[in-house]
């Protein structure tokens, strides 16, 4: 797949998640929609993406994932995340997962990863992954609280100005990093039935594991010092306390102090 990208640059879109949508039932597995600005771009939790026009990567997926079972969607969240950690180590960035689809650098975001999955009897039928990475841009709105980019990095560990990235060949690199694992995970399931080495993969990259920091319990709105130690079979956030119990969070029932 990685050497055959059906890439559709746009100048201009509302979403790149709604234009892989129009093309759900028209283009093959590892379509991508690129787009230089979007006007209604999206995040997680119904949040804004926020992007400077033609300076970051702002781009959608379309999977067919044929051999992904209903309950095995968060795979593809997975091998997204493991392939853009990987494209940032690659750039001397070291980069952690901030479950469940954000990427850091340190206490800093640098992707926002946004997938909608579509289940066609016991599969996952196709599924929309839209990605915003942080490329050139240097200067940010100050209601972004924690932002960096791929330039800002590089600055920061080589000391000096560095010639921006092109947009185009970033982005084939990028996509090479995620097909990769893409095309591991579908490899491992058609081979052992599972797709353990990818979770083991995730799990070594989250941001925060094994170290006690500060969350919020959403229901409660309680502050708790926890420690990350795994995701669970279900996807969920395992923490556990300094008094050795542990507790499983599903998506929006905790949220991290930063």
């Amino acid at each position: 797949m990685a050497q055959n990208k059906n890439i559709i640059w746009l100048k201009s879109t509302d979403s790149t998640n709604n234009r892989a949508l129009d093309g759900i039932d028209i283009y093959p597995d590892g379509s991508v929609w690129a787009a230089l600005h979007q006007s209604a771009g999206r995040g997680q939790r119904g949040n804004s993406w926020q992007s400077a026009e033609g300076e970051n990567l702002t781009f959608s997926i379309l999977f067919k994932p044929d051999f992904i079972l209903a309950q095995e969607q968060f795979v593809i969240s997975a091998a997204v995340a493991i392939g853009i950690t990987n494209y940032l180590i690659s750039k001397g960035i070291e980069a952690k997962i901030k479950w469940p689809n954000d990427i850091y650098v340190a206490d800093k975001k640098i992707c926002g990863i946004l997938i909608e999955n579509f289940i066609g009897g016991e599969g996952v039928s196709s599924s929309i992954c839209g990605i915003g990475l942080n490329l050139n841009q240097l200067d940010f709105p100050p209601q972004l609280p924690n932002p960096t980019s791929v330039l800002i990095e590089r600055e920061v560990r080589g000391g000096e100005c560095c010639e921006k990235f092109s947009l185009e060949e970033e982005l084939e690199l990028l996509l090479n990093e995620i097909f990769a694992q893409y095309e591991a995970a579908k490899r491992e399931k058609l081979a052992n039935g599972n797709f353990n080495p990818i979770y083991k993969n995730y799990h070594s990259k989250l941001y925060r594991l094994n170290q006690f920091h500060t969350f919020v319990e959403t229901a409660t709105n309680q502050r708790v010092t926890a420690k990350i130690i795994g995701i669970t079979e279900q996807a969920c956030l395992l923490l556990q306390y300094p008094d050795g119990s542990t507790r499983a969070f599903a998506f929006k029932e905790i949220s991290y102090v930063i």
